[in-house]
């Protein structure tokens, strides 16, 4: 129970231990919620997710080696997130302009950029140094490809050119690589076609993203999105529909080298099919911003499905 006394003309309150054990546990928890929005988990986990499965596909594995794949996703979310981490201390001030991401630790002012960048810098280290000594140094170097062009042109780019999106998709579609050479020591064709699946459905989906929110983006001097208004139309939707389409021949090539079998190749090609309506549908109404969150929301049921099923295909 809390109490008062008096200091002068002045009363103070004093927390009983109770209130002061409250306290502290809701510092800690909501110092554990900034650092998950830092390393913005729910994407960490989605890449290194990728990297797990190419593992699991990796056909020298006969039993799982479950301790392997968790020191894999471990030091894959290590790597991952804090590079998240130090992309946002590089782009506080853009991330202050912007209604979707003001409230983020860094602009809100709840987190000092010299600790995200500490927490980066050393989580990043902390975390190939980890990936070298629990699985190999082609797997390692994989993720380390991951962060340097991330944060080295990507987050650059975002400043200059739509195109950053393409050199972005690059980092993003690294992780299956990086898991079949954790698994192998090697590299093939089959993680070579989970790295074009990551690449082509990363277009139609950032490109989503950007249509909602590119009065956000562009408030903060970002160019995710090129001029709709310039001769022979947005340079973007080419890039949508082809990223599309290329997720339908993604469905069907697998099974055509025998790497998956028949309901892969069913739900791979209807998946693909629906996001190719989505993505038509956007880019013909691109004011509507309806037609940009169903597409976005058919990639984001995309990839989990599709990731899945293959694994389970070939067991």
């Amino acid at each position: 129970m809390n109490s008062t006394i008096s200091s002068g003309d002045k009363p103070y309150r004093l927390m009983s231990p109770e209130t002061i054990k409250q306290s502290g546990s809701f510092r800690i928890a909501e110092k554990l919620k900034d650092y998950m929005l830092l390393v913005k988990f729910n994407l960490s986990f989605m890449v290194v997710f990728s990297a797990v499965i190419s593992y699991l596909l990796a056909p020298l594995v006969v039993v799982y080696d479950w301790k392997a794949i968790i020191l894999l996703f471990v030091g894959g979310m290590l790597v991952t997130g804090s590079a998240n981490a130090i992309n946002q201390a590089m782009e506080k001030q853009t991330d202050a302009m912007m209604k979707r991401t003001q409230h983020r630790p860094l602009p809100d002012m709840r987190m000092r950029p010299a600790e995200a960048l500490a927490f980066g810098a050393s989580a990043t280290i902390a975390g190939l140094i980890y990936l070298s000594v629990t699985t190999n140094l082609l797997c390692t170097a994989m993720i380390a490809t991951v962060t340097v062009i991330y944060l080295g042109a990507y987050t650059p780019l975002k400043r200059l050119t739509w195109m950053c999106n393409l050199v972005g998709a690059i980092p993003g579609a690294l992780p299956p690589l990086a898991g079949w050479a954790a698994a192998r020591g090697s590299l093939a064709l089959e993680p070579t076609l989970l790295f074009a699946i990551m690449f082509l459905w990363q277009l139609p989906h950032t490109f989503a993203v950007a249509r909602l929110y590119r009065s956000d983006y562009a408030r903060a001097g970002i160019w995710l999105l090129p001029n709709d208004t310039a001769r022979g139309g947005n340079p973007s939707n080419p890039v949508v529909i082809g990223g599309c389409l290329g997720l339908v021949a993604i469905g069907i090539i697998p099974t055509l080298l025998g790497f998956a079998g028949i309901p892969y190749m069913v739900i791979a090609v209807a998946l693909g099919g629906a996001m190719l309506m989505f993505g038509f549908a956007m880019v013909r109404a691109p004011e509507n911003l309806a037609a940009a969150r169903r597409l976005l929301l058919a990639s984001i049921v995309y990839l989990p499905i599709v990731l899945l099923v293959l694994v389970l295909d070939r067991m």
